[in-house]
């Protein structure tokens, strides 16, 4: 018997367009000879599977289940591919905990962490990981640009607290821009991360546990053709990425060994994408952000990194989805 597999997309946030540029390298890639895979749209009007005859089916949400011509469809794991909430911020995976569904990202409490960027940040400068020095600030209790200066140095970043894909961030190289980034960034979220400009090379480097152990994909380099790798160098190619990156050994190694040491730190499960910035003249890698539910789009990085170590994607989500399984709950 074949595993019934809930490919998740959608999602509730501006973030919905990524999970379905994501849902088309999944879908091609999902070994369907091993799985039966079923994709399930999570909206915020209905969750719902559509049949090859166009007819949407809603879930039975009490138990993740589908009735299909009458026969009822349940699940044994549950792959991921939702950016944004609910499916990166630990709603969804705390569904699936009380629906004793396994799935293939990180559990409610790393996800729901690691969606807040400070908190982030916060946790790994507790376990000694280099991050840049910041200020969080809640739209509840508004701060001045000044105040804000008075214990950063410019430049800044400014960030919506929570998400990815870069959207609402802003590079702030002077004191009379920080006002309108910080306008900006409340669009998108009630808490905001400044952060302080660390000098240096971006790395990203995805990690994911297999049946097998923790595994680092290789490297890559970002070099934004704009000021910082924003949404615009994301998703509509202006950034250049160097997958291996071209990178000395002894540096390669501080990225991974760090990203791992994150990997474990934070208990992640699935895969991750973990950014850094490594400043040469200190020799370390700082830790800007994890992603819990990296981009899988073809010109994402974890699929380029993937392809780079030799795997093909499919043997990739294969290895994520046989690791969900081994958390199946027996009845």
């Amino acid at each position: 018997m074949k595993p019934n597999i809930a490919f998740v997309t959608g999602g509730y946030s501006t973030e919905a367009v990524i999970s379905y540029k994501s849902a088309l390298t999944i879908e091609k890639n999902v070994d369907t000879d091993k799985y039966n895979v079923y994709k399930i749209d999570i909206t915020p009007q209905a969750w719902y599977y559509e049949t090859a005859k166009g007819e949407k089916i809603a879930v039975d949400r009490q138990d993740f289940s589908l009735t299909i011509d009458g026969k009822k469809i349940t699940f044994d794991a549950v792959l991921i591919g939702i950016h944004g909430t609910p499916g990166e911020d630990g709603k969804l995976q705390g569904y699936f905990d009380l629906t004793g569904l396994p799935y293939t990202s990180c559990d409610s409490a790393t996800s729901a962490l690691t969606f807040n960027k400070r908190y982030t940040v916060a946790v790994a400068a507790f376990a000694g990981i280099n991050v840049a020095k910041s200020v969080h600030i809640f739209k509840h209790s508004p701060v001045t640009p000044e105040q804000i200066l008075g214990q950063l140095s410019l430049p800044v970043f400014v960030k919506p607290n929570n998400g990815g894909s870069s959207i609402g961030m802003s590079k702030v190289n002077e004191a009379a821009g920080l006002a309108g980034a910080l306008e900006k960034a409340f669009k998108e979220d009630d808490q905001i991360l400044v952060e302080e400009f660390i000098a240096g090379r971006e790395f990203t480097i995805g990690v994911f546990k297999s049946t097998k152990g923790v595994i680092t994909l290789p490297i890559t380099e970002v070099k934004s053709k704009k000021d910082f790798f924003d949404y615009e160098a994301k998703y509509q190619g202006l950034s250049e990425e160097i997958t291996p990156a071209q990178v000395e050994e002894a540096i390669a190694e501080k990225v991974r060994s760090t990203a791992k040491k994150i990997y474990e730190l934070f208990n992640c499960r699935g895969v991750v994408r973990i950014d850094f910035i490594f400043n040469e003249a200190k020799q370390a890698a700082y830790m800007l952000e994890i992603n819990t539910v990296p981009g899988q789009s073809e010109a994402s990085i974890v699929p380029q990194q993937v392809r780079a170590m030799g795997w093909t994607l499919k043997e990739f989500y294969s290895a994520l989805i046989e690791d969900a399984l081994t958390r199946k709950v027996k009845n």
